[in-house]
Order: C-alpha cells, then sequence, then structure tokens
C-alpha cells in the first residue's frame, strides 16, 4: 500500500509521462508544460513543473490568470477527469502509475480533501451574470449570424482578466456548463470587444473555470437526438438552423473527445472542426461512444474552417439543406421553433 505522499511523489518524477497522457494539447516549454488553464487547451497561463530544480518540487502547477487554482498531480486529477474526491483521484493516479488499485479511501494527512473550489466560483460568477437578451452577448452572436441562444449563456459587464500585464474587468460571455445531471461543474468566459462585436484581442480570451472534463454547455431539452460540437458558436450555427435540436458544446478538441454522452442518447451528431485536431476528437468520441452503447452516428464535416464560418459565408438554409441531405429527412423534424 502507499501512502498520497508516496503517490504523488511518483507522478512528480513521471510528470512529463503525465501530461503527454492526460494534457495532449499543451507543449513542453524549457522546464514546465503549458496550457491554457485546467481544461487541458492550449495555451501558455497554466504551468506544470516538470523536474525539481532550485528547490521547488516538480509536478507542482499554478495558473497564472487564476492565482486560486494551484497544486500538485493529484489535485490535477480532479479537473482533467472524471474523479471528483481524493479516493477517486488516488485510484487514477494508481492506475496511471500501474500500482495497485486497492488502497482504503480516507482523509489525507498532505491535506488533499476533495475540492469544490472551482465549482463554487464558477457558480457564482454565473449568478452575477445577466440575462444575454438585449447584451452585447446578443450582439456579438448575432454578428456572427447566430440566431439560436438559451439560458446557459449570461453577460457580465467586468469579469476579471489577468495577464503579464495586470489586472482588469473585461466585458464577458458567460457560459453554464453542466453534466448530464444537470448540475453546473463550470463557467466558461469569452472575453468580448463591445464596440466591434467581436472577441476581444487579448491572450486566450475564453477561459474555463471549474470541471470541463465529459461535460458541456448546453441548449435545448434533452432527448434521444444530440448534436455535440467543440465551439459555442459552431455549435449554435447548426442550432440555428435546427432550432428544436438539443445541443451539447464542449469547448476544446480534447474534450470533445472525452464527452460522457448521456445514456438516453440514441442519435448522436458530431459537430467537426476542419482541422487535425477536430478529426482526432470525433475519430474518439465515435469510438468510445459505439464502443458502450448501440448509437446512430453521423459524422458532420464543415466546408470552411467551422459551421460558423460556414454559416456566415451562405446561409442558414442552405446549411439546413446540406445536413438534411446527409442525415436524411429525420433531420427536419428538428427545424421548426418550439
Amino acid at each position: 500500500m502507499h501512502s498520497v505522499s508516496e503517490i504523488a511523489d511518483r507522478l512528480a518524477a513521471n510528470a512529463e509521462a503525465f501530461c503527454r497522457q492526460y494534457l495532449p494539447e499543451g507543449r513542453r516549454v524549457g522546464n514546465f508544460w503549458q496550457v491554457a488553464d485546467t481544461t487541458g487547451a492550449k495555451g501558455h497561463s497554466l504551468n506544470i513543473r516538470l523536474h525539481s530544480a532550485y528547490g521547488r518540487k516538480a509536478g507542482k502547477w499554478s495558473d497564472y490568470a487564476n492565482p486560486e487554482d494551484h497544486g500538485d498531480l493529484i489535485d490535477l486529477i480532479r479537473h482533467v477527469t472524471t474523479a471528483k474526491s481524493l479516493p477517486e483521484a488516488l485510484e487514477e493516479a494508481r492506475s496511471f502509475l500501474r500500482l495497485p488499485t486497492t488502497i482504503a479511501a480516507s482523509s489525507s494527512p498532505t491535506g488533499h480533501e476533495p475540492s469544490t473550489s472551482g465549482r463554487i466560483r464558477a457558480g457564482r460568477l454565473f449568478e452575477l451574470g445577466r440575462p444575454m437578451a438585449a447584451t452585447p452577448v446578443e450582439a456579438y452572436l448575432r454578428n456572427r449570424a447566430i440566431t439560436r441562444f438559451g439560458p446557459a449563456l449570461r453577460y457580465h459587464p467586468g469579469v476579471y482578466y489577468r495577464s503579464s500585464s495586470g489586472t482588469e474587468q473585461i466585458p464577458a460571455m458567460l457560459a453554464r456548463i453542466t453534466d448530464n445531471a444537470g448540475e453546473l461543474t463550470g463557467v466558461n468566459r469569452t472575453f468580448l470587444d463591445i464596440e466591434r462585436h467581436c472577441v476581444a484581442d487579448i491572450v486566450e480570451p475564453k477561459r474555463v473555470i471549474g470541471n470541463l472534463h465529459g461535460n458541456a454547455v448546453r441548449f435545448g431539452t434533452p432527448g434521444p437526438v444530440l448534436a455535440v460540437g467543440e465551439g459555442i458558436e459552431s455549435v449554435l450555427s447548426i442550432g440555428s438552423a435546427f432550432p428544436r435540436l438539443p445541443l451539447a458544446a464542449c469547448l476544446t478538441s480534447t474534450h470533445l473527445s472525452l464527452f460522457d454522452v448521456p445514456e438516453t442518447v440514441s442519435e448522436l451528431w458530431i459537430i467537426k472542426d476542419n482541422d487535425e485536431a477536430g478529426e482526432t476528437a470525433a475519430r474518439l468520441l465515435n469510438e468510445r461512444a459505439q464502443a458502450n452503447k448501440a448509437l446512430i452516428i453521423h459524422e458532420l464535416d464543415p466546408v470552411l474552417g467551422d459551421f460558423n464560418d460556414d454559416i456566415r459565408q451562405w446561409s442558414v438554409q442552405s446549411l439546413r439543406d446540406r445536413f438534411i441531405g446527409q442525415i436524411g429527412e429525420s433531420a427536419a423534424r428538428f427545424v421548426l421553433a418550439a
């Protein structure tokens, strides 16, 4: 049996292998593995030390944009996997390290306790947001030819944004991330330029608080058919063509591949982005979904970079016609507004 501190030390000794497995969209820069945040998206705000140096231990990480987010690799497991508690995180760590998974659940003398701080902060932030109607969020989405909205989106006039030059408050679109039970697990912040009705011209303008692994930003009433993709804008472009279609936006290609398809879903539309990461994510999700259940699965390819590019280049009707042609007339049942 290995103690929590022993497991933490073993993870630290294998920090780079851990990052390559759990945070594949990151990159190595010197003695650090860099990602945007605890979602594992591409970026450089969150840094994980790969080797001990100058009295600082390997495996320690911190998020420059969110100083409250820091810890070791056991803490990080609860962000990048479905592990919600210390015992579950330890089981995942033992599996990665190929250790026997037999340790009993107990409180840790090293201070590792189940953390809900990210979820709590996300919930508080979302509560502070305004309904998005007649706000810069609606203007931003309409500027991108999107007409499908929902209560998962809110507007905040001044969310704190931290960068190397300091802290400022920037208007933002807030998106509620939920699990299959409908419980809030996090919030995505898209910082906006409200004069130009576009994403703010800043480093990492899209950031997540909380747990994204397996979860998504959701639109519509859950049912047997679900369309799932990466970006909110791409997914809502499909939703603009099919107003009654349930939607899920996973926010990154990594998290599209890790999406937890609800047991109630019998037909899955996978909304792809037109790049290597999008192709890989769709393939991995398709393989996982087929392994777990007998699903009807449609992989839907954009002509340009993503479906928001398509809908802006052509029209809602052209997108609708293309989908009905690929999926069949059954797709038409999602056209009429609810």
